[in-house]
């Protein structure tokens, strides 16, 4: 229970980053928004807390302006979709002890699409950018390196490539999907100068760790 509600948990922060950056339509906010509001209820369920009565937006009800009775069918539906959601997931979770897989079609193959918009962090030199997907439980790599080579000027060595760097992760089988966790990874190498200091830059080309990033995206 604690590794379901963790990712819970995980997929409202990534939902409220969203929100929170104002760059959402406004017909994207209000589905969005609808998925929040369905996944705390969801998650209250599980915990055995009280299930917050809401409307079709996702709004919670006033009891002070709704009536009795409307509280009460909007009680029963929210109720029942939370049921069959359970159910689904239990239902899922069978399947896959009894086959010992997963009960997509094992031959169909999935790919991740990533559109590199932009990169900022104060390096002073040139940098190579390594992305990749990786497996935080099995504490592992589960794809190949995405290179992007980022100029000391904050733009793509190959300027050509500006507004257009874009990759996908491909062959992603049916296993990879049910992980409890997949997470984009950026690893920051520094290329230059072993020193900055005048009088110190007879080393060039260096390659060394600089930093490194990461997100969940599955």
């Amino acid at each position: 229970q604690f590794r379901h509600v963790q990712q819970l948990t995980y997929s409202l922060i990534e939902w409220r980053s969203q929100i929170l950056s104002g760059t959402l339509p406004k017909d994207e906010l209000a589905e969005l928004k609808k998925k929040v509001t369905a996944k705390i209820d969801y998650g209250n369920r599980i915990l055995g807390l009280d299930l917050v009565v809401r409307d079709d937006n996702g709004n919670i009800l006033d009891p002070d302006e709704t009536s009795t009775i409307s509280l009460f069918k909007a009680h029963e539906t929210a109720s029942k979709r939370i049921d069959e959601r359970i159910q689904e997931e239990k239902s899922l979770q069978q399947s896959l002890d009894l086959r010992g897989q997963p009960i997509f079609n094992s031959t169909h193959t999935y790919s991740l699409y990533v559109n590199f918009k932009n990169f900022v962090c104060n390096i002073g030199e040139d940098a190579e950018l390594l992305m990749s997907l990786y497996d935080p439980d099995l504490s592992k790599f589960i794809s190949e390196n995405y290179l992007v080579r980022w100029g000391s000027k904050g733009m793509p060595k190959e300027i050509e490539k500006l507004n257009n760097l874009q990759a996908v992760f491909t062959d992603l089988s049916s296993s990879d999907l049910i992980r409890p966790r997949i997470s984009l990874v950026c690893q920051i190498v520094r290329v230059g100068h072993m020193e900055l200091k005048e009088g110190k830059k007879h080393t060039c080309g260096l390659r060394r760790p600089f930093g490194v990033a990461g997100g969940h995206c599955l």
